[in-house]
């Protein structure tokens, strides 16, 4: 979770669709690594809650009961995921990046294109998988708190280009390529 300072103590705080949250609890990290991001009830308006986790971005998205966690920034060009839109494709509940349309796949972090096999003669699309594009991290509810637990880093993903908590400080100047 992202700390800021009110005079002599601090506050947790989270991001819901671009809006700062106070939460009144301090961060707490659990014995397991996980983190306190927000609670259950903080979801109930936009679904979706952007923070950072040991200074990594990440965006947290409860849909159909389920919750998933994944870096903040598309893996393509690092357009803000927590303002895509979530639709099911082929099956799966992916986000849909703002910036140029790349699909996600929430639960696994794999890239989604549309395309069609040059041996299929009614050249009908098909979605394909481009591999695992996008890191998550795993989610845990424990008493009407939502905690995130950072996946493995030493296993390099696309995502990690964009992770860091620097790049939040010059958004307003990132370009869309």
């Amino acid at each position: 979770m992202r700390m800021r300072s009110s005079g002599m103590k601090s506050e947790q705080v989270a991001e819901r669709m671009g809006q700062w949250l106070g939460l009144s609890s301090a961060p707490v990290e659990e014995d397991d690594g996980s983190v306190f991001v927000a609670k259950e009830e903080d979801f109930k308006d936009s679904q979706r809650i952007r923070g950072t986790v040991k200074d990594r971005e990440v965006v947290i998205f409860h849909h159909e009961g389920q919750y998933h966690a994944l870096d903040l920034r598309c893996y393509h060009a690092g357009g803000p995921l927590h303002l895509g839109d979530i639709e099911d494709i082929a099956g799966q509940t992916c986000v849909i990046c703002p910036w140029h349309n790349y699909t996600i796949a929430l639960a696994t972090g794999e890239g989604l294109y549309q395309g069609t096999d040059p041996l299929d003669p009614l050249r009908t699309k098909k979605w394909f998988s481009k591999g695992v594009k996008q890191r998550i991290h795993k989610v845990n509810v424990k008493n009407g708190g939502v905690y995130v637990t950072l996946s493995d880093t030493s296993i390099r993903c696309d995502s990690d280009d964009y992770a860091c908590e620097k790049l939040k400080e010059s958004e307003n100047t990132v370009i869309k390529p």
